[in-house]
């Protein structure tokens, strides 16, 4: 029997080229993207597989709310917690706390020089996780202070061939002692760290100079793992984090931090936290990509059932015959379906070739998707291809397969012409409607999102970023650049600054306000500058002037504020002129208000403005350096730039951009989805037009007797063509009558309401995508109609 089909389905491909090619491209088109998604998702579903307890295998996540209510989730927590658990939450098998920050040069023999990045963890980090150890003892080798276990990559960079077991690296003044090698850190592991550092060394570091870190509310660089026995009752758990929140927020003022649990086969897929350590893809991102890939893959199959129904006066004799010599219906059934998965597997072997040459465009399109991914084959990628083709085969096919299993073998053989999918609904209309919708649908969001990305990126935000270089200074003392910088004509100004805001990176404080006879304290937002800053950026003064002082470091006695502060704390807020003078206290320092700033966007364009404030930078190491370029040359004004940087750093590379370059960077996330979702616009459109193209061809072919009578009788070949066309024009005016309202109300009442300042969506990204589809349309419908229209009546009519 199955021998039967396979031939049968064979000569049927053969019989009917050009309907098999339009079914097999648009399905081997489609599932190409079915594959990508698969092997992307594969990736993302395979991180932490090789710890061995990874079931057990928990994060301490904190949630942090002000006195105003704002709320931010972080995949941090506090030292303190960790030790907390340890000591008042039974049943909790381990613990262990990893902080990072450990950014240093290592030194090797007094000589060699190497930038290392390391993460700061306890003994029971290398019990928790299982990170395979090479050399050395797991359970003794981050036990003693200045112990550092490195990974194979590391030890060869840093001693080459050498033994690297018990040799010693200085970082600064202090020399650590390797106590261990690992193996290389796995690339599907969301903790990744070129060497571990035993916590007691930083414990014993902080305790002198930074007495804070292990305060309740000192969230922003640690992390907490813990393992839980299997069948653990993870009420009793969270009803221990409960309490040790409840207890340590009674020592705070005006804030609250909760703890909670997350598995770790949570953490890759998961909502957006704070200070994640590792890879983090949001749910929906996931649910998007997937979404996309079955509406593309569906219509491919809408193609496949439309034509396969669309010839049912054709085939329906051939099932007739099959029915009168004996033929049941699963038998007719079967022989469809094999015709459907015969095909589906041909479009798998184009689709795997497809596949391949995507995959490094698809890598291209960010340079952090290499860093996350690598979409390999392995033997179980291998196995869901197959899958999908199996599926994709019987999804196609069974619509088909149900209504040809359904035909009677004499009405068949009697007359064809009276077959009907439905009473009331013709499916082949229903099809295609359905798939320009989705094509209409994706080339409007493709149209509307990078709208929104050129918004971003162009948006006025409140300051000036044209022409400005920012060089980070990795611990390098200012002065020393600056006066190297001093030399060079291309450079017209230099600033120093913490952090380069716009760009998503936040760092908050407390600020406190005495009005009315009441203390007032809330959140603001803060950056370190100097006086050169703020005329570099062009920052407009509503009120004051720019900082008077130049201070030493911990004596600032003055602030500048933007708009928001005025309003947040209602300080003159009519008149800032009139805040200038007035104290406000920051992270226990009282400063006076010495200027006033229009408001300016802080943080990104999904952000509103918020309360910010500038403090005067005395820092010598470290921050940033905001150089203005005044030059029509910019390659040789960064050579001499980095000409400059080796004068004063031999070691480390130059690490400068130019703002915008900066801004375009930390919008990159909507370009490629932009790409992402125009490339796939662009493969429903061809899969689409592939049906409708099909469909012309096949009811051209069967009218060409009703079109060759009414040439006979007068018609003309514009009459003709507009005659064939009209049913095709008129469903694809209801795609776009359906299309373009749910797109609109989609994005004007759900996408763009999440973005505080977006473009709004106009006349044209509506437009556009209608005169693209029609236009795509007449071409297909009127080459094939002007042909049919064009048909010599004698030659089809002299048979009648």
């Amino acid at each position: 029997m199955l021998g039967s089909y396979l031939k049968t389905s064979r000569r049927s491909l053969v019989r009917n080229k050009l309907f098999s090619a339009i079914n097999i491209i648009g399905l081997a088109v489609s599932m190409s993207v079915g594959l990508l998604v698969i092997a992307f998702l594969t990736d993302l579903f395979s991180y932490d597989l090789f710890h061995e307890k990874r079931h057990r295998i928990y994060r301490l996540l904190t949630r942090h709310e002000s006195a105003e209510h704002n709320i931010m989730n972080f995949a941090s927590t506090s030292l303190k917690a960790g030790y907390k658990i340890r000591e008042t939450i039974p049943g909790v098998e381990d613990v262990t706390l990893i902080r990072r920050g450990f950014y240093s040069d290592a030194k090797v023999n007094d000589e060699t020089i190497i930038p290392l990045e390391a993460t700061w963890a306890d003994p029971s980090f290398l019990k928790i996780f299982t990170f395979p150890m090479l050399k050395g003892n797991p359970a003794t080798a981050l036990k003693e202070p200045y112990s550092l276990v490195v990974t194979e990559k590391t030890a060869h960079k840093l001693f080459g061939e050498t033994e690297a077991l018990g040799k010693t690296v200085r970082f600064d003044t202090v020399n650590y002692t390797v106590t261990g090698v690992l193996k290389d850190i796995p690339k599907l592991s969301h903790i990744r760290f070129e060497a571990l550092v035993s916590l007691s060394s930083m414990l014993g570091q902080k305790a002198d100079s930074d007495g804070g870190v292990m305060d309740w509310n000192n969230i922003y660089q640690n992390y907490v793992y813990l393992t839980l026995p299997e069948n653990a009752n993870l009420a009793a758990i969270q009803a221990g984090l409960d309490r040790i929140s409840t207890a340590e927020n009674a020592t705070l003022d005006r804030q609250k931090i909760d703890l909670s649990l997350q598995p770790m086969d949570k953490i890759v897929f998961s909502e957006r936290l704070s200070n994640e350590i590792g890879v983090n893809i949001p749910q929906p991102v996931a649910w998007i990509l997937i979404g996309l890939a079955f509406v593309v893959i569906l219509s491919a199959c809408f193609n496949y059932t439309n034509l396969s129904i669309a010839r049912s006066m054709r085939r329906s004799r051939e099932v007739g015959i099959r029915k009168v010599i004996g033929a049941l219906k699963n038998h007719v059934l079967g022989q469809f379906m094999a015709e459907s998965v015969i095909i589906s597997v041909m479009a798998l072997v184009f689709s795997f070739l497809l596949f391949l040459i995507l995959r490094s465009q698809f890598m291209a399109l960010a340079p952090q998707l290499a860093d996350i991914v690598s979409l390999e084959l392995s033997p179980m990628l291998i196995l869901y291809f197959l899958l999908l083709a199996l599926v994709v085969g019987l999804g196609a096919g069974f619509l088909p397969a149900l209504f040809y299993s359904r035909i009677q073998a004499i009405q068949a053989m009697k007359d064809a012409s009276s077959l009907k999918v439905f009473r009331h609904v013709n499916m082949r209309k229903t099809l295609i409607v359905v798939q320009y919708t989705f094509s209409l649908i994706f080339i409007t969001t493709t149209l509307i999102g990078y709208k929104q990305y050129r918004g971003f990126l162009s948006f006025d935000l409140g300051f000036t970023t044209e022409n400005i270089l920012n060089i980070r200074m990795q611990g390098n003392k200012s002065s020393l650049l600056k006066k190297e910088l001093a030399e060079i004509p291309a450079v017209s100004q230099i600033a120093t600054s913490r952090m380069i805001t716009s760009l998503g990176s936040l760092y908050g404080t407390q600020l406190k306000y005495k009005g009315h006879g009441v203390q007032d304290s809330a959140m603001v937002w803060l950056n370190f500058v100097d006086e050169n800053y703020i005329p570099l950026h062009k920052h407009r003064f509503l009120a004051g002037t720019n900082f008077k002082n130049r201070p030493t470091s911990g004596n600032e006695t003055e602030v500048i504020v933007n708009e928001q502060v005025l309003k947040r704390f209602h300080i003159a807020e009519r008149n800032p002129a009139e805040a200038v003078g007035k104290q406000v206290v920051l992270d226990n320092k009282p400063l006076t208000i010495v200027g006033v700033l229009k408001d300016f966007h802080y943080g990104t364009m999904d952000h509103k403005i918020e309360p910010t404030v500038f403090r005067y930078s005395s820092e010598e190491t470290g921050g940033n350096l905001n150089v203005g370029i005044k030059s029509e040359d910019y390659p040789a004004a960064l050579s001499s730039i980095e000409a400059a940087w080796q004068k004063i750093d031999k070691i480390h590379p130059l690490k400068a951009a130019f703002y915008d370059d900066q801004i375009e960077e930390a919008y990159k996330q909507f370009e490629v989805m932009v790409k992402v979702i125009g490339f796939i616009t662009f493969l429903a459109i061809c899969i689409a037009s592939m049906g409708l193209f099909g469909m012309v061809v096949f009811t051209t072919e069967t009218r060409l007797k009703e079109i060759s009578i009414r040439k006979v009788l007068g018609a003309t070949e514009s009459g003709l063509i507009f005659h064939l066309s009209k049913g095709f024009l008129l469903l694809l005016l209801i795609a776009t009558l359906v299309a373009l309202p749910v797109t609109y109300i989609f994005f004007d009442q759900y996408v763009l309401t999440k973005f505080e300042y977006h473009q709004p969506i106009g006349v044209i990204e509506l437009v556009i995508s209608v005169l693209v589809v029609m236009a795509l349309a007449f071409l297909l419908i009127g080459s094939q109609t002007l042909k049919a229209a064009r048909s010599n009546p004698a030659k089809v009519l002299k048979s009648e």
